[in-house]
């Protein structure tokens, strides 16, 4: 171990044996010490955070160094071309779009990989907004194509509509969009098949967007379901269609369908859908091969996992890491970043429980619905809206291994004289780690909080993380340490560029002296 940190006493003690310009870097860190004791503990620990995580990254480099060079060379394509992630951290609708729209200028590839129209993406360029369901937001960058991987489920109307919608605003997609010949097909038997068994649930109902992503993936487990790729043998196709559409009337007593005028309209689009339908395995492997750089979007988010969110609250997929193994057909040894994309509150739109859950009728709960405008892009329902919930967050860093944090609307907190952070759980008096599998317990859990002194400044055209209000500054760094994640990103407005980054080799030893500079007491 090339560093060891020590706190003693609120003092910062650095042992170091370093070569080259890093003796430097350690004697600023250690120069600063009498200024750094000054600040709060949370600070303290959040500065001894980082640095522990550069220097770590430090070793793991100069390790890799002293290895043979064949082996420096495999590694350092990964560096180069690896596949970076960036998902939702929460219950959905963090932001993933934005930050995808922001990294997508960058890379060459751009994929979905599970879920499929429930999903909603906007981004604002300019005075357009783009909504985007079934595409990758990476579609606005006219240099990357845009893969749907095999684990998407895709309603082929939706998906035609989405790109017409493109070229109606000149957004030329032709040659980037990419379909697997995997990935399942929703019908419209499969929503209406939704929307009854919303309906019969009445007051226990889940929440779902009523767009056929479950039966759909019901038909995909069941074995009876079909594929994109069926569509380039429409005599096939056929025969499955007429087997399905017999199975779900069977199934669902009512339920009505008009065969002939189906087939009739797959018939009409099944040239302009194969012309995109490709083999996306063998199509983004060979890509990653050739150094291209892709970006996976993620859908929905970690709490609306069908294995770790809330069940039965959750959607029908997986929308954690393990994903875009699943869903793209690539191994794991191609993953690089994670980034998880996290509100700087907390919001959900369907039933099931909310910790940190606020009344949005009146007070701090109307401030974040209005102010941050939350309302679903996809249904259109009005989000639930409530407190940053820490063991939340700590339990979805643990299961899709997060590299870095995107942090958004952080600008709707604006205004609030203090902000609170959803800091530990407690059922029954008693504190609990983890997070609970029984929506028993997990509905009658107490939040313990921490308060911290709100902001009234303005930020939505603050480009550096130093000049955010101070205690702005201290609310980011707050939550940096007790998720245990860097925050690269900050969003602090609306449009695709009200966003700070910090950079991929941040340091915080940077921001605290910009803080101290200010004279924090």
């Amino acid at each position: 171990m090339i560093f060891r940190n020590v706190l003693r006493h609120g003092r910062f003690v650095g042992a170091a044996a370093a070569a080259g310009g890093m003796g430097a870097m350690w004697a600023t860190a250690a120069n600063s010490e009498d200024n750094i004791s000054n600040c709060e503990s949370p600070t303290i620990m959040s500065l001894l955070k980082d640095i522990s995580l550069k220097l770590s990254n430090l070793e793991a480099s100069i390790g890799s160094s002293s290895t043979s060079s064949s082996s420096s060379s495999a590694s350092n394509s990964n560096d180069t071309n690896g596949i970076d992630v960036v998902l939702g951290a929460q219950w959905g609708d963090e932001g993933k779009g934005k930050l995808v729209d922001l990294l997508s200028q960058e890379y060459d590839v751009c994929a979905r990989v599970a879920g499929g129209s429930n999903a909603g993406h906007t981004i604002v360029v300019g005075n357009k907004k783009y909504k985007f369901h079934l595409l990758p937001s990476g579609i606005l960058n006219d240099k990357a194509s845009c893969v749907v991987g095999n684990g998407v489920v895709v309603h082929l109307p939706s998906f035609l509509n989405e790109l017409d919608s493109l070229a109606k605003n000149d957004i030329d997609h032709t040659g980037r969009v990419f379909l697997s010949d995997r990935a399942h097909l929703v019908f419209d038997f499969h929503q209406e098949v939704d929307g009854r068994q919303e309906d019969k649930l009445g007051r226990h109902k889940i929440g779902t967007t009523k767009k056929g992503i479950g039966p759909a993936y019901a038909s995909k487990i069941s074995r009876n379901g079909i594929r994109v790729g069926d569509l380039q043998d429409f005599a096939y196709f056929e025969m499955r269609f007429r087997q399905l559409c017999d199975h779900a009337v069977k199934s669902h007593p009512g339920l009505e369908i008009d065969v002939e005028t189906q087939l009739a309209y797959y018939k009409s689009i099944s040239q302009r859908v194969s012309s995109m339908t490709v083999d996306t395995i063998q199509y983004t492997n060979d890509q990653y091969k050739q150094g291209k750089k892709i970006l996976v979007e993620g859908a929905n988010a970690t709490m609306l996992d069908i294995d770790f969110g809330t069940y039965p609250y959750v959607t029908s997929s997986n929308p954690s890491v393990g994903s875009v193994l699943t869903g793209l057909g690539v191994s794991p040894n191609k993953l690089r970043s994670i980034y998880g994309t996290v509100k700087a509150y907390c919001t959900r739109v369907g039933e099931g429980p909310f910790p940190t859950e606020l009344d949005t009728s009146g007070g701090i709960g109307m401030h974040l619905s209005q102010v941050g405008a939350e309302y679903g892009t996809t249904t259109g329902r009005a989000r639930r809206c409530g407190w940053l919930d820490i063991p939340q967050m700590q339990y979805s860093a643990l299961i899709n291994g997060m590299t870095s944090l995107n942090l958004t609307k952080l600008d709707v907190l604006t205004g609030l004289a203090e902000v609170k952070i959803g800091k530990a759980y407690k059922y029954k008096g008693e504190y609990i780690g983890g997070m609970p599998a029984s929506l028993g317990v997990f509905s009658k859990v107490d939040v313990e909080y921490e308060v911290m002194p709100g902001w009234t400044e303005d930020i939505s055209q603050v480009k550096k993380f130093s000049d955010l209000p101070l205690n702005c500054q201290r609310y980011v760094l707050r939550v940096q340490e007790l998720i245990g994640v860097p925050i690269r990103w900050i969003g602090v407005g609306p449009n695709r560029l009200d966003v700070i980054d910090r950079g991929e080799g941040y340091d915080l030893i940077t921001d605290e002296s910009a803080m101290e500079n200010k004279k924090i007491e």
